[in-house]
């Protein structure tokens, strides 16, 4: 069976992770997505770890391998005339523009929506900005880490009373943007396919922000007060909350139906006596007296191993984690077998493992094995499939060189 987006072509003038990581979803589903880089690879291409601080090296950047799996590239210099025609041909095939281009700068390489959708009503532009194509700040550049980060109220939410604000690791809020783009695409390819017209698909980082953080940013709308931070020493619920352990670990309770959980936990603590102590009878108990219980919570997780404690817990199926790192976290038995991660076999690179995409479905397989193209490996390829004629290909192959 074909993939769903068999026939679907996609044109990707963007860098970075927001709009590659949506092209690379949409090419698991099995479009074709052409990758627009400049001649000498956006930034990302070159990010190895090196260059990240870590101590291994890898010949190519991994975030950006994930990122573009399964799509060709073409490296065109857009201050040339001639490249900008040849784009324009090679839109002209396409079902799908994605871009995190600012306004001002698609509307003087003439790729601006509004141009674009004149020429081809059925075309489907999809954009990722920080604050939004039509608004005051429309043309401010801007990362996840200022739009969807600090903006959105994220940064200081994240983090405990007494420290500073909390530092976010990169691509979080583009990897959110990312789906929620991918979203409204399927939502417009759909439309259009019943004869709907084509569309632009907005996405901000901000607006994706406060989504992310809904809950509290919903609070916060109808009362206008910062929600209340949690307090590890006294949280309203002391089994929402973690605990260090003998050997320096950390374990994550989270029974968020306290009363439920309650005298499961004191079996797994081996503290029956607690179960019926009036201090913590109850989730209202537990909440007057949660300094006391946190206290002694401390005390009991501190005498054993999180490996013990995780014997313990998992015995009376209580709802918890371990705090794990991430080079912990990447050797879950549970993350391998149900696919979180894919094993890519590239010509230039080797084997090497990625995240594989964040959906299944069961009739179309969605591997993430796909490799990300070599820069400027399609250039030729794709203009002369457009229609472009020989002396432009030459030339534009040869500035990509």
């Amino acid at each position: 069976m074909a993939l769903p987006l068999a026939g679907i072509r996609v044109v990707e003038i963007a860098s970075f992770v927001a709009v590659p990581a949506a092209g690379a979803l949409l090419a698991d589903l099995g479009a074709e997505v052409i990758k627009v880089e400049v001649p000498w690879g956006e930034i990302f291409r070159h990010s190895r770890p090196k260059l990240a601080g870590f101590e291994n090296d890898f010949p190519a950047g991994p975030p950006f391998q994930m990122d573009n799996r399964g799509k060709r590239s073409l490296a065109i210099d857009l201050a040339l005339p001639q490249a900008r025609e040849a784009l324009s041909k090679v839109i002209a095939r396409a079902d799908i523009v994605l871009t995190n281009v600012l306004p001002e700068r698609l509307a003087k390489y003439q790729l601006d929506p509004d141009r674009l959708r004149a020429e081809r009503p059925n075309l489907i532009v999809g954009r990722v900005s920080g604050y939004g194509a039509d608004g005051p700040r429309a043309d401010d550049p801007a990362f996840d880490y200022t739009a969807f980060w600090a903006l959105s109220g994220l940064m200081d939410s994240m983090r405990d009373p007494a420290s500073p604000p909390a530092w976010m690791r990169p691509g979080v809020g583009d990897h959110s943007a990312s789906l929620a783009l991918v979203t409204g695409i399927l939502a417009a390819l759909r439309t259009r396919d019943a004869g709907g017209g084509g569309q632009i698909v907005e996405v901000t980082l901000q607006h994706v922000g406060f989504y992310i953080n809904g809950n509290d940013t919903a609070y916060a709308l109808v009362t206008g007060e910062l929600p209340p931070r949690h307090d590890r020493q006294a949280p309203r619920n002391p089994l929402w909350n973690h605990y260090p352990c003998a050997s320096g670990r950390w374990l994550f309770l989270v029974m968020i139906d306290s009363d439920r959980y309650w005298p499961a936990l004191c079996r797994a603590l081996e503290r029956g006596d607690l179960e019926t102590d009036p201090r913590f009878a109850d989730a209202i108990a537990r909440f007057k007296n949660a300094r006391e219980l946190v206290a002694l919570l401390d005390e009991l997780f501190g005498a054993r191993t999180l490996e013990a404690w995780g014997a313990a817990l998992a015995r009376e199926r209580l709802i918890w984690a371990p705090m794990r790192t991430l080079d912990e976290a990447i050797l879950d038995a549970n993350a391998e077998a149900t696919g979180c991660f894919a094993t890519v076999e590239h010509s230039q690179f080797g084997r090497f493992r990625t995240v594989a995409p964040p959906v299944k479905l069961s009739a179309h397989p969605m591997p993430g094995t796909a490799v990300a193209p070599l820069l400027s490996a399609d250039t030729a390829a794709v203009l002369r499939e457009a229609g472009v004629d020989e002396e432009t290909v030459s030339l534009l192959v040869a500035v990509a060189s």
